[in-house]
């Protein structure tokens, strides 16, 4: 009996990731109000029924694009930050490549459709609607909140402002690095590579980190002045 069900489900496994790769281009290319279901569908090779059988809506399908991408980066983070602080206290670099390197290296990963998820997510992290809005607090902000706690463990100078502002800028500087665009290469005439995925990831880290640390100093002399 269960052998008879697999290939249904297979096949349903499959049609369902081909309609969420097809809405994530759409959304990425046309945005939420210019991407259509029709084209989704067809792009997915599936009818249009399929996909409302499957996320009953264009809201709802884009909820499941953010919520696949999300997941996958964040169980990344989430399973860094329980065995960095197993054994106590890491160190700021590498919390931050716990926090960085699952982002740009999504968005470097060409053959799982990463920069679509790249384009997608830049707009998405600028957007002020409150589709967004509530998208990103549903499926961002409680790996945001906790990393705005561990970087205060391991910055104890970092005020909770100075944290999150921390952790936007840190994050903003992974979506900025999560495109192959080249123009590094261009800009420096070749020193840079953009595609050189360590190298992103290390200096994102290093940069990163500077700027943590230069937050943490300015707290502690307002504190200073202020005391």
């Amino acid at each position: 009996m269960s052998q008879a069900r697999e290939p249904v489900q297979i096949r349903q496994t499959d049609s369902r990731t081909a309609i969420l790769e097809s809405a994530e281009r759409a959304f990425a290319d046309q945005g939420f109000g210019g991407a259509s279901i029709r084209a989704i569908a067809r792009e997915a090779g599936v009818n249009q029924a399929m996909v409302h059988y499957y996320y009953q809506n264009k809201d709802q399908l884009f909820r499941s694009v953010v919520a696949r991408r999300s997941g996958q980066v964040n169980d990344r983070r989430n399973d860094a930050l329980d065995a960095l602080f197993q054994d106590g206290i890491p160190g700021l670099e590498e919390l931050m490549e716990a926090l960085l390197r699952p982002t740009i290296e999504i968005g470097h990963d060409d053959a799982h459709g990463g920069p679509a998820y790249a384009r997608l997510i830049v707009a998405f992290n600028n957007a002020a609607d409150e589709r967004s809005q509530n998208v990103a607090k549903e499926y961002y902000d409680p790996i945001a909140r906790r990393s705005i706690d561990a970087m205060r463990r391991v910055v104890p100078a970092l005020g909770k402002a100075e944290a999150v502002r921390s952790y936007l800028f840190a994050i903003s500087l992974a979506l900025s690095l999560m495109a192959k665009t080249g123009r590094a290469a261009r800009l420096s005439d070749g020193l840079c590579d953009d595609s050189d995925t360590e190298e992103t990831v290390a200096n994102a880290v290093a940069f990163a980190c500077a700027g943590i640390r230069a937050l943490a100093n300015k707290n502690n002399i307002q504190n200073r002045q202020s005391g």
